[in-house]
């Protein structure tokens, strides 16, 4: 059964429900997905979004977190909390017969987080514990430095985990007004899928969210990447080189002529072998074991992002060359060949893309997140098999905005 749209009304709020019905196996899945929870909301705490996610993760105040989880583990039931850039994921997974029992011990752990002294110190530990440990994590390290580059003065120039700085200044009071002001109807997408009815979904789903308060939901920001090529240059004890680079991209998340971007970005970077990145970088100078580059386009940015790692005498070399691939790409555009070989590889994939009900039931979500039709996946691949090399490389050139490369570079 393929996945469909729905929605429960609860408290006044009309919340869509995303459900795909699957008899195959025993199973239920369910994720509440709240929208503009995620850490972009971070503007007073970086980190904070993802911190508050992992106090969930401490089961209730009544049973404790070592009760609540052997509770959950008798039962063969999984409750986890995770946050995006944009959202905040409460899933649950379950065998059939445990759907609604499932459902129980989450309307508890809404109604009752652990919110303890004990519990807030025991995340807030292994938080900065964690954080202190990436720092050695050269490419980590790069990466968040490439988005202080873009976004700078934003959410998204902060590491969605935070800093153990900004860690340290996160109080109990501050995830307490996180939580109620994001886990609201308001906000709220349903996705669903397994062996169960839509009609029993709806019943108990709408049980369980009356724990939720109706709150409000909020227009997502838009942060556009920076234009202004710059560099930052971070000194540490490494042998290698570690670029990330990275350029605005102007492209609007519900763009029809998305799927130009695919074909494009995979043939530059994000083919493995077969990508022209890999071939100058690898293949012919032997500058790096992997040179990577893909396009990032979501309701609150649009940009392209690329690394490698490379030699410390062969760093200007390798900046160099990132730079000549990606201005012969944007000049003369693919060959023939290369998207005939690219649409062999996205097409003939597809179906490991959506082999298991949680990869359809996240395409499906997607597609509706993104203000697209349910079959818009299918639209786009045979706009992609019909694709003509003229129309493909006359949109590579209107994409001019890439060639405004920004650099952050660990090395020694």
């Amino acid at each position: 059964m393929a996945a469909k749209v729905d929605s429960i009304v609860v408290k006044g709020v009309k919340i869509p429900l995303i459900f795909e019905e699957d008899r195959r196996l025993p199973l239920v899945t369910t994720q509440i997905v709240f929208t503009n929870s995620g850490s972009i909301t971070d503007k007073k705490i970086a980190g904070l979004a993802k911190f508050s996610s992992r106090i969930l993760g401490e089961g209730t105040k009544k049973l404790g977190s070592n009760a609540f989880a052997e509770a959950l583990e008798s039962r063969a039931i999984h409750i986890s909390a995770s946050t995006g850039k944009e959202t905040f994921v409460i899933e649950t997974s379950s065998l059939s017969d445990e759907f609604g029992r499932s459902l129980k011990y989450l309307k508890e752990l809404l109604k009752d987080p652990n919110y303890t002294p004990e519990a807030f110190s025991k995340v807030k530990t292994m938080t900065i514990g964690a954080l202190k440990r990436k720092e050695n994590d050269y490419d980590y390290v790069a990466s968040n430095e490439l988005k202080k580059l873009l976004f700078a003065g934003t959410p998204l120039a902060q590491p969605s985990s935070g800093t153990p700085q900004s860690v340290e200044k996160i109080t109990l009071k501050d995830v307490e007004e996180f939580l109620d002001e994001h886990l609201v109807l308001s906000r709220a997408i349903i996705v669903v899928g397994g062996d169960v009815k839509l009609s029993d979904v709806k019943k108990k789903m709408a049980k369980l969210l009356e724990a939720l308060p109706k709150g409000k939901a909020e227009k997502l920001p838009y942060y556009e990447a920076s234009s202004d090529a710059k560099e930052s240059i971070l000194k540490r004890e490494t042998e290698q080189a570690y670029i990330y680079f990275g350029s605005p991209y102007n492209m609007a998340v519900n763009d029809e002529n998305y799927y130009k971007a695919r074909v494009a970005t995979f043939i530059l970077g994000t083919g493995g072998f077969g990508s022209r990145l890999m071939e100058e970088i690898r293949v012919k100078r032997g500058l790096a074991y992997s040179a990577y580059a893909r396009v990032h386009v979501s309701k609150s940015s649009s940009y392209l992002s690329g690394y490698l790692q490379t030699k410390l005498e062969s760093q200007e070399e390798a900046k160099k060359t990132v730079k000549a691939v990606i201005a012969e790409f944007v000049k003369n555009g693919v060959t023939e060949d290369e998207l005939e070989q690219t649409k062999k590889f996205l097409l003939g994939s597809e179906p490991l893309r959506v082999e298991t009900m949680s990869q359809r039931l996240n395409r499906t979500f997607m597609d509706y997140y993104k203000g697209f039709a349910l079959n818009h996946s299918k639209t786009e691949l045979k706009k992609i098999k019909k694709l003509k090399l003229k129309d493909l490389n006359e949109f590579i050139k209107t994409h001019k905005e890439i060639l405004e490369l920004s650099f952050a570079i660990v090395t020694k």
